[in-house]
């Protein structure tokens, strides 16, 4: 027996963005089935040309808590995904760089979500503005030696399971995992 699609039978939005599916299973059976159609995003692990890494430190409301991540955000509708990690880069932390290499791409939560994500190398980033942060934005930036960033995932300093993907892409990429 092979895995099929399911039936879409009726679908309906509940708000923009955000789709009931009514669904026919191979076995016969129904199932209502939220899903959201979020933009793309994307995540850069921003490296200087004294090998430390650009992270921020920001609040997510739904834990509650401020957490180590690294750069990143919504492509507008508009935008191919480089051009936006480039946007996000340099509002979210003042820094740009010269070179940018895409190292992944994921689906966030494909039983819910119909978004990709792409993940960033930037190398020989400096600092070169003011970070420009949206309004429900409020973003510290730290550099972090680029040899201490393997035991902050391994010692759990980045509990945001995007951005340890993010974190083994490029460190993969970068043959640093062993």
């Amino acid at each position: 027996m092979s895995i099929k699609p399911w039936k879409i039978v009726q679908s309906s939005y509940i708000h923009p963005r955000f789709r009931m599916d009514t669904c026919e299973l191979a076995n016969g059976r129904f199932l209502d089935a939220v899903v959201f159609e979020f933009r793309a995003w994307a995540n850069i692990v921003a490296l200087t040309k004294d090998n430390e890494v650009v992270l921020i430190r920001q609040y997510r409301h739904g834990v509650r808590e401020v957490l180590w991540e690294i750069p990143g955000g919504v492509v507008e509708d508009d935008e191919e995904p480089l051009a936006g990690i480039k946007r996000e880069l340099l509002e979210e932390t003042g820094y740009s760089a010269d070179e940018f290499i895409e190292v992944g791409r994921l689906y966030p939560n494909p039983a819910l979500q119909t978004n990709t994500i792409h993940y960033y190398l930037a190398l020989n980033a400096e600092k070169t503005t003011d970070q420009h942060l949206d309004d429900g934005e409020d973003i510290e930036v730290q550099l972090v030696p680029l040899d201490e960033l393997l035991g902050m995932v391994r010692r759990g300093e980045f509990p945001h399971a995007l951005m340890v993907a993010a974190l083994f892409h490029v460190l993969a990429y970068m043959d640093r995992i062993h």
